[in-house]
C-alpha cells in the first residue's frame, strides 16, 4: 500500500468502526498515519475484523451509542476531529422489519445527533462523509436502472426508509442553512474480507460452502443486485473525503452513487460460489427449492453505475466479483480457523 501524505496526523472519526466497512477503513487510514478514533456499541468480540486483525491496537476505540449527544461532544471537542466517516447504522434488512424502532433510533436519530454536534462545534471539521444506501431510492423498476443521483427517494420498507431519512437530514445540514461540509454516498451492496454478517448473501453462501451446511436463500434467486468490493469502497471514501476537505465549496452537498453497473441475479451469485467450491449437488438442491418461492419485504431490482464519480474524479471500480472469489475463500477459511480457537 502506498502511504498517502495527506492522511498523516489527520484526526479522523469513524462511527460504526467495528463494522465491516468501518474496520477496513480504519485499517487503511491507520497505516497512512491518521489519528483514528472510532465509536461503536460492541464490546470486544471475535466476529469483528477490528479485533481479528488487531486494528483496535492502532486506533482509539470508544464504546457508546451514536445517539448519545454528550459522548459525541466530548469525542469531537477533545480530539479536534477534522474528518468524519458516518457509517454507524443498523444494516440488516430483516432486523429493520422486525424491530423498526431500533432502526429509526440508530439510523435516523444517530445521524441528526452527530450532525448537530458538528454544527455546534464546527471549528475543526473539514469533511463529513455520510453513508446512505442504494436502498434509499426505493422501487424504481428495471426500466429506470441503474439508479441516478437525481432520482427521487421513494422508500417503502423500514430499512430503506431509515436510510432515506438520514440521507435527507445530511442534505439539510450541508445546505446554506447550516453549511456543514458533507458528501452523501449511496453505494450498492459491499462485500469482501471482514464482512461477518452471515445473513448477507455472499458471506452466507461462502460459510455454507466451507462448512457444507444447508443454505436458505432469503429470496427466490430472481432479485437483481450489484456487488462492489470493499477495497474499491475504501479507496473511494478516501478520495471523496480528501477532495471535500480541500474544496468544500465545490463538493459539499453532492451525492455520489457507486456500483459496478453489472447487475446480477442473486441466483447467479449462488451458482458461482457453489461451483467454485465444486458443490454442485448442494447447489441443485437449493435451486429446486427456489422454483416456487416468493420474495417479500425486499426490492426486486437495484444496481448502480459510477458515471458521476468518473466525471468528477475519473474513478471506477477495479475489482470484478468473479476475480475476487479465490482471495475471499482464503480469507474466510483463515477466519473460521481462527474463530475455532
Amino acid at each position: 500500500m502506498n502511504i498517502e501524505k495527506f492522511w498523516k496526523n489527520k484526526n479522523v472519526l469513524i462511527t460504526g468502526i467495528s463494522g465491516f466497512v468501518g474496520s477496513n477503513l480504519a485499517k487503511n487510514l491507520s497505516k497512512n498515519g491518521a489519528n483514528v478514533f472510532g465509536i461503536t456499541q460492541k464490546k470486544r468480540k471475535k466476529n469483528s475484523l477490528l479485533y481479528y486483525e488487531k486494528i483496535d491496537k492502532k486506533v482509539k476505540v470508544i464504546f457508546g451509542n451514536i445517539t448519545n449527544k454528550k459522548l459525541l461532544q466530548k469525542i469531537i471537542k477533545k480530539n479536534k476531529i477534522q474528518i468524519c466517516f458516518h457509517l454507524a447504522a443498523q444494516v440488516e434488512v430483516g432486523a429493520a422489519k422486525n424491530k423498526p424502532f431500533e432502526t429509526w433510533e440508530s439510523n435516523i436519530k444517530g445521524t441528526y445527533t452527530l450532525l448537530e454536534v458538528f454544527r455546534e462545534n464546527n471549528k475543526d471539521i473539514k469533511s463529513i462523509i455520510v453513508a446512505s444506501s442504494d436502498k434509499a431510492y426505493g422501487e424504481h423498476g428495471i426500466k429506470k436502472m441503474p439508479y441516478k443521483e437525481n432520482y427521487n427517494l421513494i422508500p417503502t420498507f423500514p430499512y430503506d426508509t431509515s436510510k432515506a431519512c438520514a440521507d435527507m437530514i445530511a442534505k439539510c445540514y450541508s445546505s446554506d442553512i447550516f453549511n456543514l461540509p458533507i458528501i452523501i454516498t449511496r453505494f450498492s451492496n459491499i462485500y469482501g474480507p471482514g464482512q461477518l454478517n452471515f445473513t448477507a448473501l455472499i458471506p452466507g453462501l461462502i460459510k455454507s460452502c466451507i462448512f457444507k451446511k444447508k443454505f436458505i436463500m432469503r429470496g427466490n434467486g430472481k432479485s437483481i443486485r450489484d456487488f462492489i468490493y470493499i477495497d474499491d469502497i475504501v479507496d473511494l471514501y478516501k478520495l471523496l473525503s480528501k477532495n471535500l476537505f480541500k474544496n468544500p465549496n465545490k463538493y459539499s452537498g453532492e451525492v455520489f452513487n457507486a456500483g459496478t453497473n453489472t447487475p446480477y441475479k442473486t441466483s447467479y451469485i449462488l451458482k458461482k460460489i457453489f461451483l467454485y467450491k465444486k458443490r454442485k449437488k448442494e447447489l441443485m438442491d437449493i435451486i429446486k427449492k427456489l422454483k416456487n418461492k416468493k420474495t417479500s419485504g425486499e426490492l426486486s431490482v437495484q444496481f448502480m453505475d459510477f458515471k458521476k464519480l468518473y466525471k468528477y474524479f475519473k474513478w471506477k471500480p477495479k475489482y470484478k466479483f468473479e476475480k475476487t472469489l479465490p482471495s475471499l475463500f482464503n480469507w474466510y477459511e483463515d477466519y473460521f480457523n481462527y474463530s475455532k480457537k
